[in-house]
């Protein structure tokens, strides 16, 4: 309040100052051109000059009123196709996220169509019309925003490879990546989308020629890469004893497979297990078991251990003897243990077996140790005992499977 006084008292000193300033000297203007003349006070000239700049203004803001008022009734002005278009994007964005495809692509289509930079908005939109089912406009929605935006291409390549995958077309997308590989070598999205399309495919001979390439580009961490690895060469050994269906053949592929390993690789405990499990499903019993045997001569572990305990090799008492080696340094062992009962059962040591076996279970309830043992004291004679593992050996297994229902017990009558 108190500086609206002030601005009042400063305006009053002014128009008193001006009147001050006309009553002592009006002035005198006079403006001549040819045929043309203007006489009037200084003043007066000067308060037309205000009047006529109050003109222009006024009429200026008028112009602008309407303008104004007329694009908010107007449904194709500049304004309201901003505002249209921006309540598409939020609608499209809330839609895509919550899985309503349908208006997600409606929205995002028509936000795409309307922005200078449609890329989202396109692959939004194309990844709705896909999780519909409608292959073919997903794919012509990618193939506009590729003509709106081509140096893009790489991000729409790749969405439209994500897509191939999900909708299970991995040749589609094999051939998606493998041009955009050839473009961009060392982009890591490609690499990776790469690798997991080998997986998906099961091609472990692609993934494992790839591997020194998500090495060099660092695609994976360390931990990743080497557990990826050690998959990637068991499946292929799995797979080399495969391709051939006759056993030589087999046998013959499967150690190519093997040889194919770097002196490190052929150390790993995960693939010395999974070459010697594809040994032993050749009948190669007494190659596998030579095989565990160096392995475990240089680390042990205890799944080599329990697939030793399933081999035959050429020597049972020497085998035995190697096994029992191992007990001196591993007595607490449950698989070593178990195996020691399998290769007396193999030299028909029944009551060292037995002993064995009786121990494994002490460490560990094993269903393998129950029915081993089971087994055994079936054929000795002790058939309630031999029951009783086999039942508890049941119930073991069942910790395994799903709760499905069963019926009730039955009772007598």
């Amino acid at each position: 309040m108190r500086r609206f006084y002030v601005i009042v008292f400063l305006l009053i000193a002014a128009a008193a100052c001006i009147g001050l300033a006309i009553a002592e000297d009006s002035g005198y203007v006079l403006i001549a051109y040819k045929s043309f003349r203007y006489e009037s006070s200084l003043w007066a000239t000067l308060a037309l000059l205000v009047v006529l700049w109050l003109l222009v203004w006024g009429i200026k803001l008028l112009v602008e009123l309407v303008t104004a008022s007329t694009g908010l009734v107007n449904p194709w002005s500049r304004r309201n196709r901003s505002r249209r278009t921006q309540i598409a994007i939020e609608n499209g964005q809330i839609d895509l996220a919550e899985g309503r495809w349908a208006s997600a692509q409606k929205h995002l289509t028509r936000a795409a169509e309307a922005e200078r930079q449609p890329l989202l908005y396109y692959l939004g939109a194309a990844r709705a019309a896909s999780e519909l089912g409608h292959y073919e406009e997903s794919d012509n929605l990618l193939e506009r925003a590729l003509e709106r935006q081509p140096q893009a291409e790489l991000a729409i390549a790749l969405s439209h490879a994500q897509l191939q995958m999900d909708r299970a077309d991995t040749q589609g997308a094999l051939t998606t990546l493998q041009a955009m590989h050839e473009r961009h070598p060392h982009n890591a999205q490609v690499l990776r989308q790469l690798q997991r399309l080998y997986q998906q495919r099961g091609d472990w001979t692609a993934l494992i020629r790839l591997l020194p390439e998500l090495r060099k580009d660092k695609v994976l961490p360390a931990s990743e890469l080497a557990e990826l690895e050690r998959r990637a060469w068991g499946k292929n050994l799995s797979f080399a004893a495969q391709r051939e269906t006759e056993g030589e053949a087999g046998l013959q592929s499967l150690q190519r497979a093997w040889q194919q390993l770097t002196s490190a690789q052929r150390q790993e405990p995960a693939l010395v297990l999974a070459y010697a499990e594809q040994l032993r499903r050749l009948g190669a019993q007494a190659e596998a078991e030579e095989v565990l045997r160096g392995a475990l001569k240089r680390n042990y572990d205890s799944h080599l251990v329990r697939l030793y305990g399933l081999l035959r090799g050429s020597d049972p008492v020497k085998q035995l003897q190697t096994a029992e080696g191992w007990l001196k340094t591993h007595p607490g062992d449950a698989s070593l243990l178990l195996t020691l009962g399998r290769l007396c059962l193999q030299n028909s040591l029944w009551g060292k077996a037995r002993d064995y076996l009786e121990s494994s279970l002490k460490i560990e309830r094993n269903p393998e140790a129950c029915a081993e043992l089971a087994r055994l004291l079936a054929q000795l004679g002790d058939t309630t005992r031999s029951n009783q593992l086999f039942q508890e050996g049941l119930n073991l297994l069942d910790e395994r499977l799903l709760a499905l229902p069963l019926p009730a017990t039955a009772t007598s009558l």
